[in-house]
């Protein structure tokens, strides 16, 4: 029964991922994940709830994932923290899980009950860039986090959109030297 709904969700994501949420249909989630028809609509009566439930697992796993890295991140000193930050950046997800994420987010904007995953979301890359902020020893790292994740986000956008991966780091080098300087009174 679980791996009926594991395989059900996966195929929503990779749909997701390859072609958009208009693309979800019953039909095509449970041919790409070699179910009957019934069974889809057993587990997820609605789109609303699939999608949900798409989201809200592919977020856990992802905050499981920012949390791993956060906790490499604690007591390290500047120099490492460059190095684990670069680390993360090149294990983000690239293709239709980045793509679906995107997807999803922007979906959520739209769809209440998609929010709620979304908002998990970004406060877990919220935190992840708090801890990176902090291991750089750069002042109101909480305070900054936002700016830095939304800098990562619009660069995940470009890349797909352009498939030039190259640029990230260097932006966020910027970005970084920039939070460390401090505002004007």
């Amino acid at each position: 029964m679980e791996d009926t709904r594991e395989r059900i969700l996966l195929a929503t994501l990779r749909l997701i991922g390859e072609h958009g949420v208009g693309a979800v249909t019953n039909r095509r989630v449970a041919t790409a994940a070699g179910v009957a028809l019934g069974s889809l609509t057993y587990h997820f009566p609605s789109q609303a709830e699939l999608l949900r439930e798409t989201l809200s697992r592919y977020v856990d796993e992802e905050i499981g994932r920012i949390s791993e890295i956060a906790a490499r991140l604690e007591g390290i000193g500047p120099e490492q923290a460059v190095v684990e930050t670069e680390r993360a950046i090149a294990a983000l997800p690239d293709g239709p899980e980045e793509v679906a994420t995107l997807e999803l987010h922007l979906h959520a904007s739209r769809d209440p009950l998609v929010r709620e995953a979304a908002v998990r979301s970004m406060a877990a890359y919220d935190q992840l860039a708090t801890a990176i902020l902090t291991a750089l020893d750069i002042p109101d790292p909480e305070a900054k986090a936002p700016t830095v994740v939304a800098l990562l986000y619009g660069l995940a956008v470009r890349r797909l959109a352009t498939g030039d991966p190259s640029g990230t780091a260097e932006a966020l080098r910027l970005l970084l030297y920039g939070a460390a300087v401090p505002r004007p009174e």
